[in-house]
């Protein structure tokens, strides 16, 4: 069968190559230039990457490092020492680490806690023990109610402290949704804490070795192609053409640089759009389907993400830090980090901004000049005498709508990936999985998705259908 999917970001891809497994052939229609979506990277005049966002990989995105192994590219993971890292605004250029040892889960998590001295007393850290218990004891169906609640509102309906929020899950809030915990559903911050419990390596941290674009999407497309599917970059989705019945009939394909546009078809069509432009290609007569009226109540956050070159080293730190600082969420020296962006001399910083609401509308020259300001509070050494560190060059990339905002209450809109309209379906982390907005929460849906065509439709070659039902555990420590 012939499958149409509108969007090469992971969503897209992954629902792709999982659909070559089952013997169908997809043909992937990217209205940009590049691969990706949310993880798209670009290459400047001077052969420098910067990217949407800062990618990291954690040991809990199980779908993901199956995804990785069965290209044959786990290696370029970059696995950092299990551990957290948090800056301490009161003590400039001071970091306080919440390092995992190697035991059994949750226990290695727990031991991290009671042995961080930096940023919580021992009654706030009972007290949080005991706030999280309902959550881990009753299980996903506990996590999932509390999403009528923000994170900040659970905490304070189970007696925490009101510094852990400040302390710890600001920082982890902003650096998972973008948002702050009083804005984020507590379900969304609850799944993460409960994979991270539940398992050894839940939150290790990996990176790319260089972009994902070339890194992790093109092996995908090479994986795809070479199974006699298709990816087509510069395929612009115009309009969802319907039949009488109101099936899809075809993807109306708009015609740059003079072309025509072009009707194409297949037997089945996904969309693996993010939410906010596939409400936007809704055909009229679908907008009055329940199914989709509640896509409404779904919208991209914004989210920026900053890249500055340096003249010095700043820091010879190789991991994720999160920088608990007003205006930013995460950082790290890719410089250290990554494998292709590797400099011994210079450093190469990717922040991200977040909450972004405010700034997404302001200039590059007032980001970086606001980011720089906050850059002298985390490396004060750098900054101040009579040799400050000098910017060399920048690039600020904004993505006015990214990832779905997981604000309270949203879990009821988010969709299956199986449709009322019989051949049309939907991928993309905004739909209903177990993980967040997310590159994880991507991977799954797309393959979701791939196994709900393929239940509906004959399939090819069902021996590889073990790949879409249940991904065996990995290990990210061996990865």
């Amino acid at each position: 069968m012939r499958v149409a999917i509108a969007g090469a970001g992971l969503a897209g891809l992954s629902c792709a190559k999982y659909l070559t497994d089952a013997g169908h052939t997809p043909i992937v229609l990217e209205s940009r230039d590049v691969l990706g979506g949310l993880v798209a990277a670009w290459k400047d005049s001077d052969g420098d990457w910067y990217e949407t966002g800062l990618h990291a990989f954690f040991g809990a995105y199980p779908n993901m490092l199956q995804l990785l192994k069965e290209l044959g590219i786990e290696d370029r993971l970059q696995w950092k020492e299990h551990t957290l890292i948090f800056n301490q605004p009161d003590k400039p250029g001071t970091l306080s680490r919440f390092d995992v040892p190697d035991i059994p889960s949750p226990f290695n998590v727990i031991a991290s806690i009671l042995r961080n001295k930096d940023m919580l007393t021992w009654e706030q850290k009972i007290r949080f023990a005991i706030g999280l218990l309902p959550a881990v004891v009753r299980g996903q169906k506990y996590v999932e109610d509390m999403d009528k609640y923000s994170f900040l509102e659970w905490l304070k309906r189970q007696g925490v402290d009101e510094r852990v929020t400040s302390d710890v899950f600001i920082a982890a809030c902003k650096a998972l949704t973008f948002v702050n915990p009083d804005e984020v559903s507590a379900t969304i911050l609850l799944t993460a804490l409960n994979r991270f419990l539940q398992e050894r390596y839940g939150s290790k941290i990996a990176f790319l070795d260089g972009s994902p674009t070339e890194r992790l999407c093109s092996p995908i497309v090479d994986y795809i192609r070479e199974r006699g599917g298709e990816v087509r970059l510069n395929a612009p989705l115009k309009e969802i053409l319907l039949n009488a019945d109101g099936t899809v009939k075809a993807y109306l394909i708009r015609g740059l640089n003079g072309a025509e546009d072009e009707v194409f078809t297949a037997d089945v069509y996904v969309s693996a759009m993010s939410v906010d432009p596939m409400k936007v290609m809704l055909p009229k007569p679908w907008k009055q389907m329940e199914f989709f009226k509640k896509l409404e109540g779904l919208e991209g956050v914004p989210v920026i993400n900053l890249h500055l070159w340096f003249d010095r080293k700043l820091t010879e730190i190789d991991h994720l830090l999160f920088s608990r600082s007003p205006l930013l969420s995460v950082y790290a020296d890719m410089s250290n980090t990554c494998r292709e962006y590797a400099n011994r001399d210079r450093s190469m910083l990717e922040l991200v901004l977040a909450p972004a609401k405010d700034w997404i509308a302001k200039s590059d020259e007032e980001i970086v000049a606001a980011t720089i300001a906050e850059l002298e509070k985390l490396f004060p050494d750098h900054f101040g005498g009579d040799n400050p560190a000098t910017l060399l060059k920048s690039h600020v990339v904004k993505t006015p709508r990214s990832v779905y905002k997981a604000t309270p209450g949203r879990q009821q809109y988010r969709p299956a990936q199986v449709t009322p309209i019989a051949n049309f379906y939907l991928a993309g982390s905004y739909t209903m999985q177990r993980y967040l907005g997310s590159m994880e929460g991507a991977v799954l849906s797309g393959k979701l998705t791939a196994q709900a065509i393929s239940e509906a439709l004959p399939v090819v070659n069902p021996s590889n259908l073990q790949t879409l039902t249940r991904p065996p555990a990995t290990n990210a420590a061996t990865a």
